[in-house]
């Protein structure tokens, strides 16, 4: 009797670090999942940033003749 209660507590406390650990693992995952978008977005922004640098640039040097 006391050895069934004792692995029903252990298997408790198991059933409960799991679904804490499961729960911090989908934080986990929609943080990693906003990370990613705000990445690609700010990658999407520099990337426009630098074709309009571009451009200017060749202005500039065809402005002074090179």
């Amino acid at each position: 009797m006391c050895l069934t209660f004792q692995r029903d507590s252990v298997q408790e406390l198991l059933d409960s670090q799991r679904k804490k650990l499961s729960e911090k693992n989908d934080a986990l995952e929609a943080m990693m999942m906003a990370l990613k978008e705000e990445t690609m977005a700010t990658t999407w922004a520099l990337s426009t940033r630098i074709e309009e640098l571009d451009r200017e640039l060749a202005l500039c040097q065809a402005a002074v003749g090179k």
